[in-house]
């Protein structure tokens, strides 16, 4: 089961920091997509430091598993938000990423849970 945590664990904390470089450069296409979803630019500093520290928290979570379970929390809380923003503004193709990566979160969740 551990190996299992550690694979997911790997894998989200590199997509999570893929999406903070992607919005630290504030591409047109990521200035856009936000503008498109009503985030105003001075949340983007929130959004790329909670993205940081989700990965840094799951991937310490791998010695301290209450510290992944609280990042996997947040992450789980992130993503929900990030699909209720693609809804509310009518992205459904948007909202399927944010989706699995919600639940991506969810799996981290249980996955530690069940390694402590």
């Amino acid at each position: 089961m551990f190996v299992s945590l550690a694979v997911v664990t790997v894998v989200m904390s590199v997509l999570l920091l893929i999406s903070a470089g992607a919005k630290s450069l504030r591409t047109r296409h990521i200035t856009e997509q936000m503008s498109t979803l009503g985030v105003p630019q001075r949340m983007m500093p929130f959004l790329i430091g909670a993205q940081i520290a989700g990965a840094a928290g799951t991937t310490a979570g791998l010695w301290w598993g209450p510290l992944g379970i609280a990042a996997a929390i947040g992450l789980t809380l992130y993503f929900a938000g990030a699909v209720a923003f693609h809804l509310r503004a009518g992205d459904h193709k948007g909202a399927s990423p944010a989706a699995v990566l919600t639940m991506a979160s969810v799996a981290l969740i249980v996955l530690r849970a069940a390694t402590l």
